[in-house]
């Protein structure tokens, strides 16, 4: 967010987000409901957005140059001979459906910037044997508007139960599994439940999936077993939660493709795990470091200003996804490695043990490199 506010600041920062100053880590006993703070950071430093209204504002901050064409379902892309536009340096034609009427339109353009998601199409054109790696459960998400709720029961008894709700981050644990609750700006409260098991069949791209009413009650069910009253009336109350299927990927080996002609980003070119908060920033920060990198090399050719991407971008990404798959498996209480026959227990860990939880772990937590008058500088994420 501190890039974001940096690079747009006209964008409103204060006005879409909420600060997240602590980063609290809790171990619930199902049985008792009794809860014990296992590790606070209160130099947590992160701010709390929902992705519509962060996406509205980005979206807003572009030049007025800058022509988004909406309703273009992506469909394949070619690299061609030319530029698109009659010069000798190879471009990218892409092919898309207009939604509207179905017709198909070829765009051309000098680079193409795939950034469409962790089963990215693109991707797999130049990587068709990579694989998704299931994690070993799945996460129930559901956002709880409490407008015009705000002294209703539900609400107090869950800031009586996280008193801190609106600057903190929660990390509920309980015995192989955990829940993450904290404040979004307009009333919202968003919570997820990570619970182990099989991988579920799906269909389409997508990895979000609704339920039957009998799988959706038994959650609830569940959630009074597992967690704190309060917790499980919040679930229960919640409208229209989803199964969202957790996936990662090994990190990949590069991240332009065909010359410099096309550039991954985002959960396209680092697909990862929740665990670390990195999913946007590592976005924001591709963007940002991609951005400098084109900025800086002009009309030389992309291969140069693709080259430097990679360099900055490559070995961030690819610590960071690793190290979001450990805290994941740490936190569900599953062996971390292949072969451990143990695994962390919340519940009996000590107080260095549960350090290995905070958020402050991950790699480049202070700062990640981007790319700054040919000098790598850190900028906070």
């Amino acid at each position: 967010m501190e890039t974001l506010a940096r690079w747009i600041p006209e964008w409103g920062l204060d006005a879409a987000t909420l600060p997240l100053a602590v980063d609290l880590n809790m171990a619930t006993d199902s049985e008792t409901k009794a809860a014990r703070t296992l590790t606070r950071d209160e130099g947590f430093n992160f701010r709390a957005a929902h992705w519509g209204e962060l996406h509205r504002r980005l979206h807003e901050a572009l030049p007025a140059a800058v022509t988004v064409h909406w309703g273009h379902q992506f469909l394949s892309f070619e690299v061609s001979d030319t530029d698109g536009h009659g010069g000798k340096r190879g471009g990218v034609v892409a092919t898309a459906r207009l939604l509207g009427t179905g017709e198909t339109v070829e765009v051309a353009g000098d680079l193409l910037v795939a950034a469409d998601g962790c089963t990215s199409s693109i991707r797999r054109r130049f990587l068709p044997d990579l694989k998704l790696r299931y994690s070993g459960y799945c996460a129930w998400r559901g956002v709880f508007d409490f407008t015009g709720k705000e002294s209703s029961d539900i609400i107090t008894g869950i800031r009586r139960a996280y008193p801190e709700l609106g600057s903190c981050l929660y990390f509920d644990l309980a015995e192989k599994t955990h829940a993450v609750l904290y404040e979004l700006p307009g009333n919202r409260l968003n919570w997820l439940w990570y619970i182990n098991g099989p991988e579920p069949e799906l269909t389409g791209s997508s990895v979000t999936m609704k339920v039957s009413d009998a799988t959706l009650a038994g959650m609830q069910d569940d959630a009074e077993r597992v967690w704190s009253p309060e917790l499980a009336r919040l679930i229960r109350e919640t409208a229209e939660p989803f199964v969202n299927v957790i996936y990662d990927a090994d990190p990949l080996p590069r991240l332009p493709w065909a010359g410099g002609s096309v550039a991954l980003v985002g959960d396209a070119a680092h697909p990862t795990t929740p665990h670390g908060l990195r999913s946007t920033n590592m976005s924001v920060h591709d963007a940002r470091v991609l951005g400098e990198c084109l900025g800086r090399w002009g009309e030389t050719p992309p291969p140069r200003a693709m080259d430097e991407y990679e360099a900055a971008r490559l070995p961030v990404v690819a610590a960071q996804v690793l190290h979001a798959r450990r805290l994941g498996r740490l936190k569900q209480g599953l062996p971390v490695e292949d072969g451990d026959t143990g695994a962390f227990d919340a519940r009996a860990a000590t107080a260095e043990e549960a350090l290995m939880l905070r958020q402050r772990g991950m790699p480049y937590f202070g700062g990640a490199p981007t790319v700054d008058g040919g000098s790598f500088a850190n900028c906070e994420a």
